[in-house]
């Protein structure tokens, strides 16, 4: 490996958690934390989602890349699997990584919500906002990282990017053994289907990580539980999220398709 494709220092290497280094004082800057702990049993047998490739390159390097685009985005902490740190650190280590960005890796926890308060524990002071993104969208466009945090530092404590449904929704009655009567049909004008990276406020989703333990579907799920506005920005069709074989093949598309755009 050549040395500019290093990016993560030598000395962060001997431990199990890499350090960040402090934050110029008084100045606020943005932090992106990357849950990749999940097994993603619904994208069949292998390696952890996070892990798999997606046009030769594992989406983890994807994701990581695309919060790094920002330069908003000073650093990315990289949840691992809690078997997986030392992986982890090796495949960022391998592959080509924005200079400006600083890059940790933390041990995840028992589920997602304990990986991203994983994350968030090991952010170093001086990081007032913080994203909070899957892994498993590897192609979320940089205009949408942006507008993300420009929400956040407009003054919104929790930001979600999200689209509008093309589909009619019907809430049912869940049923095992036959089929689900229909209980309403939701108007479709008022629900958005949401994306991430998700944006908040520091002291806002620390607080929401330390007191919100029930009902949780997402990080602005924790905080509407504090009683707290989220508000919405436009999401953008490729920030999807990776789930099942076929959207792997979709992802396939999307990047030939800004690589031939792109020229290479």
């Amino acid at each position: 490996m050549s040395p500019e494709d290093t990016n993560l220092n030598a000395d962060l290497m001997s431990d199990e958690t890499t350090q960040a280094p402090p934050s110029a004082p008084g100045a606020a800057r943005t932090a992106a934390v990357i849950p990749a702990a999940g097994r993603g049993v619904r994208l069949g047998p292998g390696a952890p989602k996070a892990l798999r490739t997606l046009g030769g390159t594992p989406m983890l390097i994807h994701a990581v890349r695309a919060m790094a685009a920002s330069r908003a985005v000073s650093l990315v902490v990289v949840v691992a699997p809690r078997d997986g740190a030392a992986e982890v650190k090796t495949l960022l280590d391998a592959h080509t990584l924005p200079e400006r960005t600083d890059f940790l890796v933390v041990p995840g926890g028992e589920n997602r919500q304990d990986s991203v308060k994983a994350g968030i524990d090991a952010l170093p002071p001086g990081y007032d906002t913080v994203l909070v993104h899957d892994a498993a969208r590897p192609l979320v466009p940089v205009d949408t990282v942006d507008a993300v945090i420009e929400a956040v530092r407009d003054g919104a404590v929790a930001v979600v990017p999200a689209l509008p449904l093309a589909d009619t929704v019907k809430e049912v009655e869940p049923r095992a053994d036959g089929p689900e009567p229909v209980l309403s049909t939701p108007a479709r004008a008022r629900l958005r289907a949401v994306q991430t990276p998700q944006g908040f406020e520091r002291a806002t989703l620390v607080r929401a990580h330390e007191t919100v333990t029930e009902n949780v579907t997402d990080d602005a799920s924790m905080v509407e539980q504090l009683g707290l506005p989220v508000v919405v920005v436009p999401g953008h069709e490729e920030a999807f999220k990776v789930t099942r074989p076929l959207d792997l093949v979709l992802a396939e598309a999307v990047l030939a398709r800004r690589r031939k755009n792109d020229g290479f």
